[in-house]
C-alpha cells in the first residue's frame, strides 16, 4: 500500500540537461574556434590572465581586435584604471542592446532574400542556412538568383543536390526577379517551409545591380502578397570594420534586417563585431566558419565577450 506513495526520480528532465549541456559545449566551442586568431592577437597583449587589467592594456587589445575607437571610448567611458572582468563584460555587451529585437520565423514560407558584394560566402551561407533548417525537421527550397555569374547558378545547384533539396534556377543572364517570384510560389504550392534566394554580388557603386536588387525585393513582397520577408547581408569577417560601410549603403537602398558574419576563423578582426552591431544598429544573426554544411551558428553577444574575456581574465 505504501508503494503507492512512493516517489519516483525523474529521468526526462536528466536526459534534458545532458543534451542542454552538450548543446553548450558545442557552442562554446565554436565560438572559440571562429574567434581564434583574434583571441591569439589579444593574448599576445594580455599573456597572463588577471584579477583587473589596466585601462590603457585593454584599450590596446581592443584596438587590435580592430573595434573602431569611438566604439571603444563608448564602452570604456568612465571606467576605472583597473578594470575587471565583470565591469568589462557588461561594457561590451551593452554594445550590442540597441540592436531590434524581432522573430526570425513571421511566417510560411519564411522567405530570406541573401545579398552582399563578390566573394563575401553569400553561396556557401546559403547552403549551410538549408542544412540548418533540415535538421530541424523543416523543408527548404533555393532560388538560384545570382543570374550575373553561371558559376553561382552550379555551385549552389550542387549544394541543392548534396542537401536533397529542390532549387530553382534559370540560365545565366535571365532575369533573377523572375527566378525569386518562381521560388516563392513553387513554396507556397508545395507548402515548403523555408524559402532561401541568392542574389548576384553587387558593390554599392553600380547603379544598374542596385536597381535590379530593389526590383527582386518588391517581387518578392509581391509574391508573397506583400507579407514581410528576411532580407540578410553577408558580410566577409576579414575586411573587418572596412565591410561597414558596404552594408549601410545597402541598407538605405532595401532596409537589411540582419547580419551574417563570415570567415571569421580566417581573420584576427573579430572585435569588428561590436562596431558592426552598434553602427548598423543591426542583430548579428549568425557567424560562419570553413566550407561545412554545418560551420554556421546563432550568434550570441553573451558566448562572442566570453570568448575572449575568459582568456585574459581569472
Amino acid at each position: 500500500m505504501f508503494g503507492l506513495f512512493k516517489k519516483e526520480t525523474p529521468k526526462e528532465p536528466i536526459a534534458e540537461e545532458i543534451v542542454q549541456e552538450a548543446k553548450e559545449e558545442e557552442k562554446e566551442s565554436f565560438f572559440k574556434k571562429a574567434f581564434s586568431k583574434t583571441i591569439s592577437n589579444i593574448k599576445s597583449i594580455v599573456p597572463q590572465k588577471q584579477e583587473k587589467i589596466d585601462f590603457d592594456i585593454i584599450e590596446e587589445m581592443l584596438i587590435e581586435a580592430d573595434m573602431e575607437y569611438d566604439i571603444i571610448q563608448k564602452a570604456m567611458d568612465g571606467l576605472d584604471e583597473s578594470i575587471s572582468k565583470k565591469a568589462l563584460r557588461h561594457r561590451l555587451i551593452s554594445l550590442f542592446e540597441h540592436v531590434p529585437n524581432f522573430e526570425l520565423e513571421l511566417q510560411s514560407p519564411e522567405v530570406i532574400l541573401i545579398i552582399g558584394v563578390n566573394g563575401a560566402g553569400k553561396t556557401t551561407t546559403i547552403a549551410k542556412l538549408a542544412n540548418m533548417y533540415k535538421k530541424q525537421g523543416k523543408s527548404v527550397i533555393l532560388g538560384a538568383g545570382d543570374t550575373f555569374r553561371a558559376a553561382a547558378i552550379e555551385q549552389l545547384s550542387t549544394w541543392a543536390e548534396k542537401l536533397n533539396v529542390p532549387i530553382i534556377k534559370t540560365k545565366q543572364g535571365h532575369d533573377p526577379s523572375a527566378v525569386a517570384y518562381d521560388t516563392i510560389s513553387s513554396a507556397l504550392a508545395k507548402n515548403i517551409d523555408v524559402c532561401i534566394i541568392d542574389t548576384a554580388g553587387r558593390l554599392q557603386t553600380q547603379t544598374n545591380l542596385s536597381n535590379e536588387l530593389k526590383k527582386i525585393s518588391k517581387v518578392c513582397a509581391k509574391a508573397l502578397g506583400d507579407k514581410p520577408f528576411k532580407k540578410f547581408m553577408i558580410l566577409d569577417g576579414t575586411q573587418g570594420n572596412s565591410a561597414i560601410a558596404q552594408a549601410k549603403a545597402f541598407n538605405e537602398m532595401i532596409q537589411i534586417d540582419g547580419i551574417i558574419v563570415t570567415k571569421l576563423d580566417g581573420t584576427a578582426k573579430g572585435g569588428a563585431l561590436f562596431s558592426i552591431a552598434n553602427r548598423l544598429e543591426l542583430p548579428i544573426y549568425y557567424i560562419g566558419i570553413g566550407e561545412k554544411a554545418d560551420d554556421l551558428m546563432k550568434f550570441s553577444p553573451d558566448y562572442f565577450v566570453d570568448s575572449i574575456l575568459d582568456e585574459i581574465y581569472t
